[in-house]
């Protein structure tokens, strides 16, 4: 039954209804993960109405964790996160079923986990193989799901698998190992930022479940706080992609703490001691992290890398790298392949280090030679803080 004073809002909009209303009320979402983007999803799908919530977490509420897990308290500090969650919606809508699952999502419990009749997932993860993890599961099973990432002031949002669109694993086939991407403790994150993507999460679940809108399916939301700007970088199914039948691939990535090998090739994020090792193995796709103390050592040593900048022009306006040689959105990259040059190492670099990892993985999956391209730590930033005489504003 729905109650027409709480949800009286929604239900005067033309696009909701009581039928609209009736329908949340009847959904069932499943949120992994009760942390950064949890917390505003959570809160949000329980004030919208969602008649049945499920929340996976094992873990337990850190005093850290209240910057931007909103929806613990204080006094809520070392109870577990999944029923610290559970408190927060019932004392929201007390008439909203509440599943707790104080368990961590593997390979050996995802099915029966994800089985029980969710029609929508949100992703609210901090690491990669969870994520792989969560794309298999649902591809058997059917379920579209909402991804978010968020690190330092950027974030991301799309929808996967819904009205057979394209999966995770069409947007990035290949993965780094698993110290390769830092988690919020290690990268830091705006407080707000996890609000801002959380809220989307929760909007196109519940535009899933009306079915209104165009959703985010074929389209990656790129958010940076710091610049107020929103880009969208386009994708799309593959038809090379085998169908998941199983969890055999990412069982294996869990059990050996590797991170996705395809058929086709391997990605692989190392440092720059790794690249002088020579650690990468013929014919692997290979995106070297690189510091701006490492930048400045090759640089004495006689190094003049092609400098390509991936922010947006009006970044790049603003400040640039004076020896920058071209400067293209990340999401572009793919049109200029052909622009960079065939005898020298590439450095690429945006703000902080995010999108700039992005462009190496489009520029190499165009056929760019991958073992000559840097990724600069810290992007920008990093730059300016060790050589601020080179940086023209």
């Amino acid at each position: 039954m729905v109650d027409l004073s709480r949800h009286a809002r929604h239900i005067s909009l033309p696009q909701v209804g009581i039928a609209g209303q009736q329908k949340l009320s009847d959904a069932s979402v499943l949120v992994v993960g009760a942390g950064g983007l949890g917390s505003p999803a959570l809160l949000y799908l329980a004030a919208a109405g969602i008649g049945r919530i499920g929340i996976i977490d094992d873990d337990k509420v850190d005093l850290s964790n209240l910057q931007r897990q909103i929806i613990h308290s204080t006094n809520n500090v070392d109870k577990s996160k999944s029923q610290s969650a559970m408190e927060s919606i019932n004392s929201l809508d007390p008439a909203i079923q509440v599943i707790s699952i104080e368990e961590r999502l593997a390979p050996t419990n995802a099915i029966e986990l994800l089985q029980q009749d969710w029609d929508v997932l949100i992703d609210g993860t901090d690491n990669i193989p969870t994520r792989y993890l969560i794309d298999d599961a649902c591809s058997i099973l059917g379920i579209p799901w909402i991804y978010g990432s968020i690190h330092r002031f950027e974030g991301q949002v799309t929808v996967f698998n819904h009205n057979d669109g394209p999966c995770y694993r069409d947007l990035f086939p290949e993965a780094p190992p698993a110290d390769a991407v830092p988690n919020c403790e290690e990268g830091g994150v705006l407080g707000v930022l996890p609000g801002v993507i959380g809220s989307i999460q929760a909007t196109e679940a519940i535009k899933i479940i009306l079915g209104i809108g165009n959703s985010l399916s074929g389209r990656l939301l790129i958010y940076d706080a710091e610049r107020m700007e929103f880009n969208t970088l386009k994708y799309s199914k593959s038809d090379d992609r085998e169908p998941v039948l199983d969890l055999k691939m990412v069982t294996e990535m869990f059990d050996s703490s590797q991170w996705c090998a395809t058929d086709l090739n391997n990605v692989e994020i190392v440092n720059e001691q790794e690249v002088q090792k020579g650690k990468a193995n013929q014919g692997e796709i290979m995106i070297a992290e690189i510091t701006m103390d490492e930048v400045i050592q090759k640089r004495d040593n006689g190094w003049l890398p092609f400098i390509l900048d991936v922010r947006s022009e009006m970044e790049y306006d603003q400040a640039r790298i004076a020896t920058v040689d071209l400067q293209i959105e990340h999401t572009n990259v793919q049109s200029i392949v052909n622009d960079l040059p065939a005898d020298r190492d590439v450095l690429v670099h945006c703000r902080s280090g995010m999108r700039s990892q992005m462009a190496i993985m489009l520029l190499a999956q165009s056929g760019f030679d991958s073992s000559r391209m840097f990724n600069l730590s810290g992007g920008i930033i990093a730059w300016s803080a060790a050589k601020p005489d080179e940086i023209i504003n």
